[in-house]
C-alpha cells in the first residue's frame, strides 16, 4: 500500500541506510584480495572483487551537490536553511515546491497539498534548529501535517448496538467500484462482531445485481429483500427495513444502483430513497486507485445527497495514497473502511496510524 509515495518519502529521509553496510563489505573483500596471491583467485573471486573496488572507488569520489539525488529535496534544503539560521517564509516556500511536486504527482488534492503547506508552514517558518534535532522536528511537523487531512469514524458497532431502531446504512456510488462487494464484507465483518443484518438489493437497475448480492448473502448466511427488476428501490428498502423491525434485525445494508455523478437526474433518484430509507449512514464508495476522480465523485455525491463517511476499495494496491489523504480532507467526512483484497474479511477499519505505518511514518 502507497509503495510509490513511501519510497519517495523515504529516499529523502533515509536516502540509503544500506550504504555502511555495503563498505564494510566491500572493505573487508579487499582485505582478503591482499592476502591472497593473484594466482590463486578464482575467476568468481576476481569479479567480487573488482565489485568492491567500484563500491569503494564511487564511496569515495565527491559528488557534485547538483548530482546528488539527496540534496535538493525538501527534507535536505530545510534542514540546510532551518539549522543555519531562522527560516523564512521564502526559505520555506522554496523548500516545499519539492514536496509540492511529489503529492501533486501522488494524486493528493490541491486543497490538500495547500493544508499541508499552511501547516508545515506555521510549524517550523521562525525556527532556528540544532543538527541534531532538526531531522526528527521536520519529519514530525509532517507527520501532523499529514494527520491533520485525515478523519477518524465514530465507532460503528457501538452505535449499532446502541440503536433502539435497525440502524440503516445506505450504499452509493458510481458503477464498477466495489460496491456490493463492500456490503458484503461489512455484513460479514457485522456478523463476526455479534450484529445481525439483512441485506436490500435496491439496484434493481443493472443486470445481474440481484444474483450477484444474492450470492454474497448465501455466502455469509444472511437474509436479503428483493423484488423484481424495474421495481422502485426505495420500496425494496422500505421492505428490508419492515423486515428487520419484524424479526428484531440490528442493522439493515442497502445496496443501489451505480450511477455517474456527472448525471444530476439519476443522482436525484437517490433522494427519493434517501426520504424513504432515513438512514443513519449514508456511504460512498469509490476507488482508492483512482485519485482525484474518486474525490471529485464523493464531493459530488456530498453536495446532492449528503454523505457521511466513505469506504475505498483497492487500497491495497494503491501506489499512490493520494485519494486517502484528500478525501477526508476536502468532504470533512471519515473515511470508515479501506477495502484491501478479495476475500471478506480484507475491510479494515480505517485509522490514522494505518496511514502513517502505510507511508513509513510510524
Amino acid at each position: 500500500m502507497f509503495e510509490a509515495f513511501k519510497k519517495k518519502i523515504m529516499s529523502w529521509i533515509k536516502p540509503d541506510e544500506k550504504k555502511p553496510k555495503k563498505l564494510a563489505a566491500a572493505r573487508k573483500k579487499i582485505k582478503e584480495k591482499k592476502q591472497k596471491k593473484a594466482e590463486t583467485l578464482t575467476k568468481q573471486e576476481k569479479e567480487n572483487f573488482q565489485e568492491a573496488e567500484q563500491i569503494l572507488k564511487e564511496a569515495e569520489t565527491p559528488i557534485k551537490e547538483e548530482e546528488s539525488p539527496v540534496s535538493s529535496n525538501f527534507f535536505t534544503k530545510l534542514i540546510k536553511k532551518i539549522t543555519t539560521s531562522k527560516l523564512s517564509q521564502d526559505e520555506f516556500n522554496d523548500s516545499f515546491q519539492d514536496l509540492e511536486i511529489t503529492l501533486l504527482e501522488n494524486n493528493v488534492a490541491l486543497e490538500a497539498v495547500d493544508k499541508i503547506k499552511e501547516s508545515l508552514s506555521k510549524d517550523l517558518v521562525n525556527q532556528q534548529l540544532k543538527k541534531t534535532e532538526a531531522p526528527a522536528r521536520i519529519l514530525q511537523a509532517l507527520k501532523e501535517s499529514i494527520i491533520s487531512l485525515l478523519i477518524e469514524p465514530p465507532p460503528l458497532f457501538a452505535q449499532i448496538k446502541n440503536s433502539s431502531m435497525p440502524y440503516v446504512i445506505l450504499f452509493f456510488g458510481i458503477n464498477g467500484t466495489g460496491k456490493t462487494t463492500s456490503i458484503a464484507k461489512l455484513a460479514h465483518l457485522l456478523k463476526k462482531n455479534n450484529i445481525s443484518c439483512v441485506l436490500a438489493a435496491a439496484d434493481t437497475f443493472r443486470a445481474a445485481s440481484i444474483e450477484q448480492l444474492k450470492i454474497h448473502a448465501e455466502a455469509i448466511k444472511i437474509p436479503m429483500i428483493n423484488k423484481q427488476y424495474g421495481s422502485d428501490p426505495a420500496s425494496v428498502a422500505f421492505d428490508a427495513i419492515s423486515y428487520a423491525k419484524k424479526h428484531a434485525i440490528q442493522a439493515v445494508l442497502i445496496d443501489t444502483a451505480g450511477r455517474m455523478y456527472t448525471k444530476e437526474n439519476l443522482l436525484k433518484e437517490m433522494e427519493k430513497i434517501v426520504r424513504i430509507s432515513k438512514p443513519n449512514l449514508k456511504l460512498f464508495v469509490g476507488e482508492s486507485i483512482t485519485g482525484n476522480d474518486a474525490i471529485e465523485q464523493a464531493k459530488t455525491f456530498n453536495n446532492f445527497i449528503g454523505i457521511d463517511g466513505i469506504i475505498l476499495t483497492k487500497a491495497d494496491i494503491d501506489e499512490k495514497a493520494g485519494t486517502i489523504l484528500s478525501v477526508s480532507y476536502v468532504t470533512k467526512k471519515p473515511i470508515y473502511f479501506l477495502g484491501t483484497g478479495q476475500s471478506y474479511d480484507d475491510l479494515t477499519s480505517f485509522t490514522k496510524k494505518t496511514v502513517l505505518k502505510n507511508l513509513g511514518l510510524e
